[in-house]
């Protein structure tokens, strides 16, 4: 019998914009992969799982946990109990073939040619302007000299421009990402970027990292 810390929750709140379904594993490792396997995210949570269950929607999942206040879980064969008091709720299982699940294999990640800290801050206020501004990508632009984060319309270059210093670089290059592919929890992160086409953002007060595809309008010099 386990209970559910609000940490967890947050996580499993995140993972759930990532992928709506779930495939739980024994153990403290949760890992989710979106359907279009472009963002793969893990993270050590509290709690140890006692067995391998699947959930196919997330959200039902944790709007079942809101109705308690700290519920208990137990698990069975094919279902979870959650029990506080005189209340109780039976949850089926899901059949995790029914989802696309992330593979079991931890990722090799290349050795990255751009390396730098991104705050919750400038992760913020690029996030407002994208959606303000009605720009889809956020770019990390290197001139040779300095490094930046921007907003862009990588079809239109005739559109406006917000830009934050975020490191000095003696590379040129442009590296994009999906406004909607950044489905990170609040945090400060360390991003690696490597020119094959994948980065790497690793929290630094929660143990989560995720590993988001580049756009392929990137380039690297």
């Amino acid at each position: 019998i386990m209970e559910l810390s609000k940490e967890t929750q947050d996580i499993l709140k995140n993972f759930s914009e990532i992928n709506q379904s779930l495939a739980f594993k024994q153990g403290s490792e949760v890992k989710t992969v979106s359907p279009q396997k472009n963002i793969l995210a893990t993270a050590k949570v509290k709690e140890h799982f006692p067995q391998d269950f699947a959930v196919y929607e997330l959200n039902k999942f944790l709007g079942t946990l809101a109705m308690f206040n700290k519920p208990t879980f137990e698990f069975n064969g094919n279902h979870v109990k959650m029990s506080e008091g005189k209340k109780r709720v039976k949850y089926i299982y899901a059949d995790p073939s029914m989802f696309v699940s992330p593979p079991e294999k931890a990722i090799e990640f290349p050795q990255p040619e751009i390396e730098f800290d991104l705050t919750q801050s400038d992760l913020d206020s690029l996030l407002r302007a994208s959606a303000v501004l009605h720009l889809p990508e956020i770019g990390v632009v290197g001139n040779g000299s300095k490094m930046e984060l921007t907003v862009m319309d990588v079809n239109n270059s005739s559109t406006d421009e917000v830009g934050i210093e975020v490191g000095d670089t003696d590379k040129t290059f442009k590296v994009v990402f999906k406004h909607e592919n950044l489905k990170l929890m609040r945090d400060d992160y360390h991003v690696q970027i490597s020119s094959r086409g994948i980065s790497h953002f690793k929290a630094k007060a929660i143990d989560i990292q995720y590993w988001i595809a580049t756009q392929s309008s990137s380039n690297f010099g």
